[in-house]
Parts: structure tokens; sequence; C-alpha cells
């Protein structure tokens, strides 16, 4: 039925974050071997799941394609919804609400899915990327000041398809990169976007979808990143065991294999440590493994 676009990622079976960020690290790299220079422009759409319109999106379906019943029912699931507020102090009473589809109902991520589906035009020499609101567009030209032009021409229009569906960009998770090459030794580029009499400058580092991208896509700064979260992590849970005391070893290794390595972890499904951070990723598990134990704080080593 054409419901989804190809290149949309998130809440649909089979396709995650790396799936996402694995695509823009291709394109990027890809086109740098054929000469180009590579931007991106990084868009979150704000309040993306409140922002649903319940009149439009059955009216989307019946367009692709779908069945009178499962408009029907989508169309039912979204009006006459209720909520309320619940903190200290908070009213009693139940409220429409008019937008947005039920918060914690599984259905939900896939109808805004649905909804923002039109927001992944053609773009000639460019690509749009998206894992649910979260959207990149990257654009390729013979400079880094051209491809400014085109991603203000970009966003142009991706807020005229938005603006008829009430959805708009947030400019605070907005960021603009300009992608390098590991042998590029060219001063790195300053133009930035103007975006809605706004100024973004290109940025060191950006953070999409838990990923950290360096403009040379290196992986140093993703696992600096990941390191020292999971240095705070540690930090933190080590207090419930001290040497000598506290959580057995078996409980320890839970922990260790359930919170440390993941946060430490993730990403390494994109990128590979270098040697140097090799080492530091090392040193830290031993500090880890010697928590487990829970019999001494410190080991006789070149550590």
């Amino acid at each position: 039925m054409g419901l989804l676009h190809p290149h949309q990622t998130g809440s649909l079976p089979g396709l995650s974050t790396f799936d996402a960020t694995s695509t823009l690290s291709h394109e990027v790299r890809l086109l740098q071997r054929l000469g180009s220079k590579v931007s991106s422009l990084f868009l979150d759409i704000k309040g993306g799941f409140d922002n649903v319109d319940p009149g439009q999106l059955p009216s989307a379906l019946g367009a692709k394609g779908a069945h009178k019943y499962l408009t029907a029912w989508v169309g039912s699931f979204l009006t006459n919804c209720m909520c309320r507020l619940l903190f200290q102090g908070s009213p009693r009473i139940f409220s429409p609400v008019a937008v947005g589809t039920p918060q914690g109902s599984p259905i939900s991520p896939l109808l805004c899915v649905i909804y923002v589906s039109p927001l992944h035009p053609v773009i000639p020499k460019g690509i749009v990327i998206s894992y649910v609101d979260d959207f990149v567009v990257r654009v390729s030209s013979a400079s880094h000041r051209r491809n400014v032009q085109l991603l203000q021409g970009h966003y142009r229009s991706l807020c005229r398809i938005a603006a008829p569906r009430g959805l708009t960009f947030s400019f605070p998770k907005t960021e603009l990169i300009h992608w390098r090459t590991p042998e590029g030794r060219s001063p790195p580029s300053t133009a930035g976007v103007r975006l809605d009499d706004l100024y973004f400058s290109p940025k060191d580092t950006v953070r999409w979808l838990g990923y950290w991208f360096p403009p040379p896509l290196s992986s140093s700064a993703h696992f600096s990143k990941r390191l020292s979260l999971a240095q705070g992590t540690f930090d933190t849970i080590k207090r419930l065991s001290p040497p000598g005391k506290g959580l057995p070893p078996y409980l320890c290794h839970r922990l260790a294999s359930s919170l440390h390595a993941p946060v430490l972890l993730y990403g390494s499904d994109l990128y590979t440590p270098l040697v140097g951070m090799q080492d530091k990723l090392d040193v830290f598990w031993h500090r880890v493994q010697r928590w487990v134990t829970n019999c001494f704080s410190s080991t006789p080593g070149p550590y």
C-alpha cells in the first residue's frame, strides 16, 4: 500500500537505530569516495506523537488504499480520547484530547511513523533518513557552501509538507555537520545554515540516536562518550557493594552484564574502537571485574 517510505526506521520489525545510522554512514562514505563534499542537517519533529491529527491520519490511510475497516478502527482509536495528569496536587478529572496518539500504546509509534512518511521527498543527490520523528537530510555537491544552500531549500520544502499536517521542527534539536575524510587536511568549513531567521553553525560532533558522529566518522568520539557514561554508572552502582561486604559476587556480575556492558558497548555494531581506545575500555572493564569479585579493590598490574 505504500504506507511507509523505504528510508523510515524505528517502530518497525527488523529496522533499528543501527539501520538508520549505518545507512547514514554508508551514504556519507560512498559520496566522499566519489570526491563530493557531504553535509547533513539533523531535525527533530516537535512533539511528534502529540501532533498526530486524528482527522488526517484515517484519510491518509484511505488514500493509500487501506481497507475501510482499518481506517475506521484507526479513526475510532484516535477519537474521544481522555487523559489526566498524575502528580501531587493535580486535578483528578479527565480532560478530552483532540490531537495526538495515546502514550504507552504499542500501536501509537507505528501510527506516528505512517503520519510522517510524506516527509521523505525525492532529493537530487541527497537522501532523507528518519527514525520515527528524528530526521537527517544528507546532501552532497562540490562545496560545503553549496550544501548549505541545498539544505536551506530542502528545509523549506519539508516545512511546506509538514505545515498542513500540523507538524513543526524543534530548533533546540536542530544540528548541522560538514563531513570530512580522515585524510583531509583543509580547514573545517564554518558555513552555517539559516532556517527561519535562526542561524546554526556546524558542529564538531553530533549525537544522533545514541551514536556520536564527528566529521571524519571516527570511532574515538563515540567510545569516549560511552566510557564516560559507563564510568558514571559504575561509580554509582559500586556504592551498593563496597569491597568485602554488600552484594554477593553473582549479583554484582548480573549488574555488570546487564547494566555496565550495554552502556559501554552501545554502538559497537557500527564502530570499532581504535587500539588506544580499546586499552582504555579494557582498563575500565578490569575495574568492573575486580568489583564483581567483591574481595579486593585493586589488583597489582600494569593498569
